[in-house]
């Protein structure tokens, strides 16, 4: 009986995968020793999920980018006056930009709130944080590997997507989207704001687990947190990033301001002479030609960003968030280092 069973076991150790060499659980603790790995097993579906819309998303994009060249080769990339270009370009590719820049905007939010906010609070939920805090492994080495490793699948998986999508983006950005780019979803979906976005998010997602600890609640939290910021992002940081140009022009012309193409319309106004701005509703209603005549009103101003500047905006946000991240993960260390978890 002993005999039989002992032969079963071994039979049975023998025929699974998991155990051979190079493959299963072993192979991925060769790679990953410790605390990294335990902090891999602990999050491994939002991880592994990560990392598979990343390949699937930047395959998918890579392919799109063929068929658009060719698009914009034949037919150019300066919409036209009567907007056939623009119309057919939105049939063909509309549905493909569109998609790729929601997945950009909304992927930072999904990380914060699915791996930041339970990342600590997971572990104090269920005690796993005395169970370490007994062992050997001191609290700075666990804080460490906690934050290490989903940080820099967060950062990978960002950059990556956004590196590419901005690879599609940048030949159409006169057609894509409506060629807004500072409102229209670009701003946020290409270059370094997506990762920026990211370690900002999920740097207050675990910030707001460790306060909570609890896991659902801190989602909760974390998601009205990311309403919050992304409505003063967009009203009043991203605005702010780069100096206004302006173009002045007759307040009697037909013709009206002639922006670049792939300029951002921001703000209308009329002036003096002098160029003292007034609202543009000044002087409409009434009399309007002697009201303008009493303040001295005779050009019309256009303020604008230029395609030109966006990169330089995009930094200077990205730079913002990267701080604020910092700031964050000082007091996610020194909280942890200070206080009982």
């Amino acid at each position: 009986m002993t005999r039989t069973s002992t032969v079963g076991a071994a039979a049975a150790n023998a025929a699974d995968p998991c155990d051979a060499p190079g493959s299963g659980p072993a192979a991925r603790r060769e790679l990953l020793h410790g605390l990294p790995w335990l902090v891999w097993r602990r999050h491994r579906t939002v991880l592994r999920l990560a990392l598979l819309v990343t390949v699937v998303g930047c395959a998918t994009f890579a392919y799109q980018r063929i068929g658009l060249m060719d698009f914009l080769h034949t037919r150019g990339t300066t919409p036209d006056t009567k907007g056939q270009l623009a119309n057919d370009f939105q049939n063909a590719y509309g549905d493909v930009f569109r998609s790729g820049s929601q997945l950009l905007e909304y992927l930072p939010v999904l990380i914060g709130v699915f791996l930041g906010a339970p990342l600590i609070a997971g572990e104090q939920e269920h005690g796993t944080v005395k169970l370490v805090s007994t062992q050997s492994v001191s609290r700075g080495r666990w804080v460490a590997a906690t934050l290490a490793l989903p940080l820099a699948v967060a950062v990978l998986c960002t950059t990556l997507l956004s590196a590419v999508f901005t690879w599609l983006w940048t030949p159409a950005h006169k057609l894509a989207m409506g060629s807004d780019w500072l409102a229209g979803g670009p701003f946020d979906s290409t270059g370094p704001v997506p990762v920026a976005r990211t370690l900002f998010l999920t740097a207050c997602g675990i910030a707001l687990g460790m306060l909570i600890k609890r896991v659902v609640p801190a989602m909760a939290a974390t998601a009205v947190f990311t309403v919050v910021t992304s409505v003063l992002w967009a009203e009043q940081v991203r605005p702010r990033l780069g100096a206004l140009r302006s173009v002045t022009y007759p307040y009697a012309s037909e013709d009206g301001p002639r922006l670049p193409v792939d300029a951002v319309r921001v703000d209308d106004w009329v002036s003096t002479a002098d160029g003292t701005l007034h609202g543009y509703g000044t002087c409409v209603n009434g009399d309007a030609e002697a009201c303008r005549a009493k303040l001295g009103i005779v050009n019309r101003v256009t303020q604008y960003f230029d395609y030109g500047q966006m990169a330089g905006m995009q930094w200077r946000g990205a730079g913002i968030l990267l701080a604020l991240t910092v700031v964050v993960l000082a007091f996610v260390v020194w909280r942890a280092h200070r206080r009982p978890l």
